[in-house]
């Protein structure tokens, strides 16, 4: 969009755009929280690599936004190694209790695992994330990265109105179960806005992973710390299943669009999806079509909705199901699933592929370093805080990602012993002309993949610059088929986020689109670009969240 054109302001670009772009030489951060990226860039300041800054911004994260984070969740991430050249993934999900087998819950009578309470409680892979990035490309110690979390923990730290208000609505649900109170609440209620948090608990912890390294953790006294409330709440996890947890290095999945190199990491994660949602997209004259056209959101969310059936039907951890990965990710196939596309009529089901063989809360962070090193981190508890399996005086929650486990003993998905379930969280990077361009993120749910290809096609269609293309209105499509077995019923609904206009939403409507209210969950967006021309970091950070970027 040229300046002359409707819809440029002379200051700022577009007239939607919150700010500008951050722009620095040497460095950059972007996190959900501006005390984690200061964080972030003192690591960077003294010596750190990308990585280092990561994690010490994530261990921070945890304590200033518990209702995202966690030493209790999971960890994906995907690296730029500049010295290597190479582009590198990390899997740091936790896998199922050996005591949750299918069996188990149909001897119980349970047709679902439940959302809350000890049974969906999955092993905790934050910490072996940590230090598998930490061994690989650290160069300050553990106890140099977690000491801010730590000062933080016992000193206190004003809450932000975002995150104060959501943990009153975590408070609401999970008060019940045991050490959450103890933990969280003080005199029985959630801290408000601008008051003074503190978790020495957590302290505590992260000053024993600090100084015992991540076998501290799962296999010293913290694995016993949760193996014992675990059982006295009748869950499923168990100190032998901490014991045997390992991260896993993944290469990076990647399809082209338009001369971009959009990488995502393989299943057991959603991030393809972004990929075949793109390639089924590259079909169609977006452009043309106009940002915020009916035209336009039509046809994202009929790519959406396409790609989300070969979710439910084929994502699941590959060490149990044949995922069709290059397949599904194929021009070939994005093809054949463009063609069941109508260009005036939305669809009320769509069968998942032929590939012949919504609730989450998350945490995204990107660090850049002075030598070229580039990190794409998220990171989650599930809902909100989790499970609300509070454990001991640790000061942390455990996750509740074995909710998306299906219990139909034909899905790929099914629950298995030492089984990843179905992910939600995932980091994004882009490549260009072999270089690495860009690593982001769009927190939230089943929102992600729709805000990857979103976030793309702003830029790329629609010529966006990196701040613009996160502040630009959303389109978030739910419910589609889940992994869980749940199926889409009548087309699921369109969430429109303010600034899409009437017309466009009466046009929706007339083509059979059913929309719900503009305050749906429409993520969180924090991103970094390097200008190799230039030879600066370009940084970008969320409006809806309490993000910032800043370099130096």
């Amino acid at each position: 969009m040229r300046e002359s054109e409707p819809g440029y302001d002379r200051l700022t670009g577009r007239v939607f755009a919150s700010r500008s772009e951050v722009i620095a030489s040497h460095a950059m951060a972007a996190t959900s929280q501006p005390l984690a990226t200061q964080i972030a860039l003192d690591i960077l300041k003294s010596g750190g690599h990308a990585v280092d800054a990561a994690i010490a911004a994530n261990a921070a994260l945890g304590l200033m936004e518990p209702t995202g984070s966690g030493v209790g969740g999971d960890l994906f991430a995907i690296i730029w190694d500049a010295a290597e050249e190479e582009l590198v993934g990390l899997n740091a999900s936790g896998r199922a209790p050996a005591l949750m087998t299918l069996e188990y819950f149909e001897k119980h009578g349970i047709d679902a695992v439940p959302k809350y309470g000890a049974l969906p409680v999955s092993v905790p892979g934050a910490v072996d994330g940590w230090f598998k990035l930490h061994d690989r490309y650290g160069r300050l110690t553990m106890q140099e990265l977690l000491a801010p979390a730590v000062t933080y923990a016992r000193n206190g730290f004003p809450l932000s109105e975002l995150i104060a208000s959501e943990m009153q609505h975590c408070a609401g649900i999970l008060r019940e179960y045991p050490g959450f109170s103890d933990t969280y609440l003080r005199d029985g209620r959630a801290p408000g806005k601008g008051e003074m948090f503190r978790n020495p608990r957590l302290a505590n912890t992260l000053e024993t992973i600090a100084a015992g390294g991540r076998d501290a953790f799962y296999k010293g006294k913290i694995a016993r710390q949760i193996d014992t409330y675990m059982r006295d709440q009748n869950g499923l996890l168990r100190y032998e299943d901490l014991a045997a947890h390992t991260s896993e290095w993944v290469t990076p999945v990647s399809t082209n669009y338009r001369g971009w190199d959009i990488c995502e990491l393989p299943p057991n994660g959603q991030g393809i999806a972004a990929l075949q949602i793109l390639n089924i997209l590259e079909g169609f004259d977006i452009r043309s079509m106009g940002f915020g056209s009916a035209e336009y959101i039509h046809a994202l969310v009929e790519a959406k909705k396409l790609a989300y059936e070969d979710r439910a039907h084929y994502y699941a951890d590959t060490s149990f199901a044949e995922v069709p990965v290059d397949v599904l990710v194929s021009k070939s196939y994005a093809g054949i699933r463009r063609e069941l596309i109508a260009a005036d009529m939305a669809a009320l089901t769509y069968p998942a592929g032929d590939a012949k063989l919504e609730n989450g809360d998350t945490v995204y962070m990107t660090v850049a370093d002075d030598d070229g090193n580039m990190v794409s981190l998220i990171q989650s508890n599930y809902c909100g805080m989790g499970s609300g399996m509070t454990p001991g005086d640790l000061g942390f929650v455990l996750q509740n990602r074995a909710n998306l486990f299906s219990l139909d003993s034909n899905h790929a998905n099914v629950v298995a012993p030492g089984k990843r379930p179905f992910h939600t969280i995932i980091p994004a990077f882009i490549m260009k002309d072999g270089k690495p361009f860009i690593s982001f993120g769009v927190m939230g749910g089943s929102m992600q993949p729709q805000g990857h290809a979103q976030i793309v096609i702003n830029m790329l269609d629609f010529g966006m610059n990196l701040q613009e293309a996160g502040d630009a209105a959303r389109v978030n499509h739910q419910g589609s088929s889940q992994p869980t077995g749940e199926v889409m019923i009548d087309g699921g609904i369109v969430h429109l986020e303010t600034g899409i206009s009437e017309k466009t939403r009466e046009a929706l409507e007339a083509m059979g689109h059913t929309l719900g209210p503009s305050d749906g969950s429409f993520g969180g967006y924090q991103a970094i670009m390097r200008d190799w021309d230039q030879g600066v970091y370009y940084g970008a950070s969320e409006v809806r969240k309490d993000g910032q970027a800043a370099g130096y």
